[in-house]
């Protein structure tokens, strides 16, 4: 039994696994941060430019 305790605990087979799992939450937490920073400046530039586009639409409408 120990035999077997030992060499389970020497098997490095699933240790590349755990460090792709490891690696793709580092990836996405990174992108959701990213997320989150640009948000509210992406959302203000598109308020702008929704502005920009019906005062240019509005102004060239016949009366």
């Amino acid at each position: 039994m120990t035999k077997f305790f030992s060499k389970f605990a020497k098997d490095e087979s699933g240790a590349v696994t755990v460090d792709w799992v490891v690696l793709a939450g580092a990836v996405v937490a990174l992108a959701l941060g990213v997320v989150a920073t640009v948000r509210g400046s992406v959302e203000s530039a598109a308020t702008r430019i929704n502005t920009q586009m019906g005062a240019a639409v509005t102004s060239t409408l016949p009366e």
